[in-house]
């Protein structure tokens, strides 16, 4: 994507910490916390969830309900006109579930870079020792994982940690064992790990921005460790 032809405007994507405004709330908050807009040659108005198009982008922080209640009111297609300075915008209907999409993918492939990193651990058997041996930084169940299976890696990964009693558990994950395993190349997908404080954080912040997309729990530092090796208990749910 870039700016159509004549289209003279700036760049917003020089820094990841300085501070984006969402074009419908008002709100501000750091780029990586923020979905961005961009346009195609033809003015088609798409998700640029990397922030990566060259040009002018539009920032939008609200859940995905919120901004299809404002694409259905017009307001959706103000505020873009204003942040593309007037410049001629196409606004595809399906744009909500576009975005969704688009940040499902940023998180799944985040999650295969890690596979193949050897930072990310599958199985069971495998996570559960890791866990044990204090390894695991951060854990992940399908939403369609057992509560069996995910309270027993949870208690393996409360024992590594010696946080028995904290209540820590892992992220209850917004994919099921079916997009996790096509994803990853793997059959039957049902437990993730990570060995690293790194890649949590990677994946903490693609998945904070689903789930927020989502209108679901916000909570990103949900079924991880700190950098002192302290837990966080609290679960990240669907609805």
């Amino acid at each position: 994507m870039r700016n159509p032809r004549n289209e003279r405007v700036s760049s917003d994507i020089d820094s990841a910490k300085a501070e984006r405004t969402c074009i419908l709330s008002g709100g501000k908050a750091a780029r990586d916390d923020f979905v961005r807009l961009a346009i195609s040659p033809d003015g088609l108005v798409l998700p640029d969830v990397h922030a990566r198009a060259p040009g002018r982008g539009a920032w939008i922080g609200v859940s995905r309900a919120d901004l299809e209640k404002a694409l259905a009111k017009g307001k959706l297609k103000g505020a873009l006109a204003r942040a593309f300075k007037g410049a001629p915008l196409s606004i595809p209907d399906d744009l909500a579930e576009r975005i969704e999409q688009a940040l499902v993918r940023a998180l799944t492939d985040r999650l295969g870079l890690e596979l193949k990193s050897g930072k990310l651990l599958m199985g069971s058997d495998r996570i559960a020792q890791n866990a044990r041996e204090g390894r695991v930084t951060w854990l992940g169940h399908a939403a369609d994982a057992s509560e069996d299976g995910s309270r027993k890696l949870d208690q393996a990964w409360r024992v590594g940690r010696e946080a028995e009693g904290s209540g820590l558990k892992g992220t209850r994950l917004p994919l099921d064992r079916d997009t996790l395993s096509v994803a990853l190349g793997r059959d039957n997908v049902v437990h993730l790990a990570l060995t690293d404080r790194g890649a949590a954080d990677r994946v903490a912040s693609l998945l904070q921005r689903l789930l927020h997309f989502r209108g679901q729990a916000d909570e990103s530092a949900a079924g991880m460790v700190d950098d002192n090796g302290q837990a966080h208990a609290a679960s990240v749910t669907t609805n």
